[in-house]
């Protein structure tokens, strides 16, 4: 099994990426402030528009790290990536797969399904810890029908109508999951481009995150993360790491910005508001959030396919790495990531 490494999240947006020997060093206003080994890292992940030296692109080209810009408000812009070493067999077959409508629909259908049903079991599992909500409860019916649809529909608009309405109907009632601090994060549904309130700028904060690392799991198996089955194709767009995301969203993301509300691990005065805008996280706040969010990377779960203990940062690359296996059919189906 893949070992998990750190990844660096650079969040001063005057800090600028050099080389020294084997280092990476991050220097703010000309003064090194931090360097690390690049053997320890496995990504980098930087917020600002100082940039990087020709020389650390290399470091990491040649070390397969992956390193991604991302704006001050956590905006993804560029990801590079060094010379690909994927299978090549492996990418033809994902080409071939592409084009192919019947097997593109499963596998998009598989994705979505995942998806509807890990909305309902985190639903579920409120009722269960905190009891009976009716407004859940009516939720929960209108998810387990999107979900049945999904899975038979004959193409994949109506399966992204369906994703929609399944999407919508969860986000009515995701204000109920936040037991503490709920004058300072209101959430009265998803929005975003800018986000208007706190909690959907960490969700949105979150989801880039978990983009970055799923592209990334998916050039590590050697697939191509621009070529997906689901989301369109788009000069620029990791189609195929938006595809795999839609799973694990709700594991990743939304339990972990319920966990940081609930727990006050942080706090309204962590967000500035900026107009038109939107809502965004101080710099205090965006260490809080990263600081956190490495720590869950490192907890462990028991895969429910593999039937093994994983870090909860491995998840990505074991789906792209049973994505791969399904696509060489060498097993018989993909098996979507499920909450218990």
């Amino acid at each position: 099994m893949r070992k998990l490494l750190n990844i660096l999240y650079v969040t001063t947006p005057e800090a600028y990426l050099s080389k020294d020997g084997q280092n990476v060093v991050v220097s703010v206003k000309q003064e090194e402030v931090f360097r690390i080994p690049a053997i320890n890292i496995e990504g980098i992940v930087t917020f600002g528009y100082m940039g990087a030296s020709p020389g650390v692109m290399k470091l990491c080209s040649d070390n397969g790290i992956s390193l991604t810009f991302l704006s001050s408000h956590g905006r993804f812009i560029s990801r590079v990536q060094g010379a690909t070493k994927g299978n090549v067999l492996l990418r033809k077959k994902q080409y071939f797969l592409s084009d192919d409508d019947s097997w593109s629909l499963h596998v998009a259908q598989i994705m979505i399904g995942g998806k509807i049903q890990n909305y309902r079991n985190i639903l579920k599992r409120y009722m269960r810890d905190y009891g009976e909500n009716e407004d859940i409860s009516r939720v929960v019916r209108v998810l387990e029908q999107a979900k049945r649809d999904a899975l038979n529909t004959p193409d994949k608009s109506s399966l992204m109508g369906y994703e929609g309405l399944a999407s919508n109907a969860y986000f009515e009632v995701f204000s109920v999951l936040i037991l503490n601090q709920k004058t300072d994060f209101p959430f009265l549904g998803r929005n975003r481009r800018p986000p208007k309130d706190a909690v959907n700028a960490m969700l949105s904060f979150a989801y880039t995150l978990i983009a970055n690392d799923v592209a990334a799991a998916l050039e590590t198996v050697g697939l191509d993360p621009y070529v997906g089955f689901l989301h369109t194709l788009r000069p620029g767009r990791t189609s195929l790491a938006l595809d795999l995301m839609e799973e694990l969203r709700a594991y990743l993301g939304d339990r972990f910005v319920l966990s940081l509300i609930n727990k006050r691990q942080i706090t309204g005065k962590d967000f500035l508001s900026q107009g038109d805008n939107g809502i965004v996280m101080t710099e205090k706040g965006k260490k809080t959030f990263i600081t956190a969010w490495q720590a869950r990377k490192r907890e462990t779960i028991i895969h429910p396919y593999l039937n093994e203990k994983i870090e909860i940062g491995l998840l990505p690359y074991v789906q792209a790495m049973l994505l791969a296996r399904y696509i060489r059919q060498d097993i018989d189906d993909y098996p979507v990531f499920l909450i218990k």
